[in-house]
């Protein structure tokens, strides 16, 4: 934790942060709701307030103890915040954010140079507030000069990132393993990895340097060695190079500066680097690990697969793709719905209540037949029939006591929010007399205007909407 201070005045908020953790002035223009912590000091004009902040200190000092553990860890690379989330549940002890993916996700354009840091600052910021586990950030060649790799050092800090990647590429860069790679002068490299090193001492931080160079490609494998070792001298926590071509090259790379760790960098699916496993990683002396393609090319197939069922005619097979349950509970839905129990208000509590009691006191009722007696609240099938004597709604005279609209049915059905259906009801669609006593939730509604414009309707749905309790209200015309 960092202790920032801020001064609060009536017209707004200006804050000064001990160590660069500066927050945003919007927080200070609400009831300084979480993560801040208020203490105001009544006496002291204007207000004083003593600010605690969660900033990215807390996840670089776990970063940092990942990589003074023993082995090599894995990372595999997001590109947004479900990604993310999916990553930390799987368990990884980190994860990376991908250039590449996020340029192809958020985009749809190749990893190019057309990503902005304003972009990629707007995804990641995103990506850290989603999860626990300590994020790696790309950077890319830090968007311009030295000046400008210290703002994005910065900025990357408050994100609450806990390591960032810079490269020696010139702009616009690209996909390391990619045609056409160029670099900027080895003065230049070093130059930035120092400015990035400044930031971070100018910050307060404790963020994680990753320094990358692609000097192998652009160079040769002589040069990406030099700079790997100029960039440790200049203060980088990791160094990597990437798009080493075999074995030998990772070897001969694992022995410059050994002390400081080493990345790889898995790409999958055909990259300039060999794919070994983590032993054989670690064998060789790497410590962190990174999987840049897996989720996004996993659902790129996946995307594409799906599609190809739809425009069939067919939906995407069980096995391809989880429940609707699963997908609620991989997002969250029922921690939402537990948690939501406690901000209860009494009121909502009373008309929680009476919607339960009335719309599903049908249920309750003594059943005469003995079919209808077996049904259970599980499986609540309600037919309700009514004489055919009574007909204030489109009466015409006919002969047949069902001709009109006495001949159609309303169906009215109710699925909770969790899924299970809680009432399936069928009446005549000419009573609708007390309908809103059994179903409250379709008070206001003029069913009425609904069946002139569907009379001549072969049938469909009427109604589906959401009531305030969550259920699922649908009435169709049979």
């Amino acid at each position: 934790m960092m202790s920032c201070s801020a001064t609060v005045g009536r017209a707004g908020a200006t804050a000064t942060a001990g160590g660069g953790c500066v927050p945003h002035l919007h927080h200070f223009r609400t009831s300084f709701s979480s993560p801040f912590q208020l203490q105001s000091h009544r006496n002291s004009k204007p207000l004083r307030a003593t600010i605690t902040i969660s900033c990215s200190s807390n996840k670089a000092k776990q970063l940092r103890e990942i990589l003074d553990s023993p082995g090599v860890h894995q990372g595999p690379a997001c590109f947004d915040a479900l990604s993310a989330n999916l990553v930390q549940s799987a368990g990884f002890p980190l994860c990376f954010t991908s250039g590449f993916s996020i340029s192809a996700s958020r985009l749809g354009l190749p990893d190019t140079g057309y990503l902005s840091y304003g972009e990629i600052f707007d995804q990641g910021l995103l990506i850290t507030q989603s999860v626990d586990i300590p994020v790696i950030g790309d950077a890319d060649n830090g968007y311009g000069n030295a000046m400008n790799v210290k703002r994005t050092v910065k900025g990357y800090v408050n994100a609450g990132f806990a390591g960032i990647i810079l490269e020696d590429q010139v702009s616009p860069k690209a996909c390391g393993h990619t045609q056409g790679r160029k670099v900027v002068s080895r003065e230049e490299a070093v130059m930035r990895i120092k400015a990035a090193v400044d930031a971070r001492n100018e910050s307060g931080s404790d963020i994680v340097i990753v320094a990358r160079t692609d000097a192998r490609q652009a160079l040769s494998l002589d040069e990406a060695l030099y700079r790997s070792r100029a960039f440790a001298d200049a203060g980088a926590d990791v160094v990597f190079i990437d798009a080493l071509a075999s074995r030998q090259e990772m070897e001969a790379f694992c022995q410059v500066s050994p002390l400081v760790p080493k990345m790889a960098n898995m790409l999958e699916g055909g990259g300039k680097t060999p794919i070994l496993t983590p032993l054989e990683l670690e064998d060789i002396g790497y410590k962190i690990v990174a999987y840049p393609l897996s989720l996004i090319g996993v659902s790129i197939r996946a995307m594409q697969d799906a599609l190809t069922a739809i425009k069939g005619g067919r939906i995407p097979p069980p096995g391809s793709m989880p429940t609707f349950e699963e997908i609620k509970d991989t997002l969250g839905f029922n921690a939402y719905y537990e948690e939501e129990k406690r901000y209860a208000t009494s009121t909502d509590q009373l008309l929680s209540k009476r919607e339960s009691s009335s719309v599903y006191s049908i249920q309750q009722r003594e059943q005469v037949d003995t079919e209808q007696t077996s049904q259970t609240i599980e499986d609540p099938i309600v037919e309700v029939i009514t004489p055919d004597v009574y007909n204030k709604y489109g009466a015409d005279g006919s002969r047949d006591p069902f001709s009109g609209i006495w001949s159609r049915t309303l169906r009215i059905k109710i699925t909770g929010r969790d899924g299970v259906e809680k009432l399936d009801l069928r009446i005549p669609a000419g009573f609708l007399d007390g309908i809103t006593n059994t179903v409250p939730a379709l008070g206001g509604v003029n069913l009425k205007k609904l069946l002139d414009d569907a009379t001549d309707e072969i049938g469909g749905k009427l109604l589906d909407f959401n009531d305030r309790m969550g259920d699922r209200i649908q009435v169709f015309l049979e």
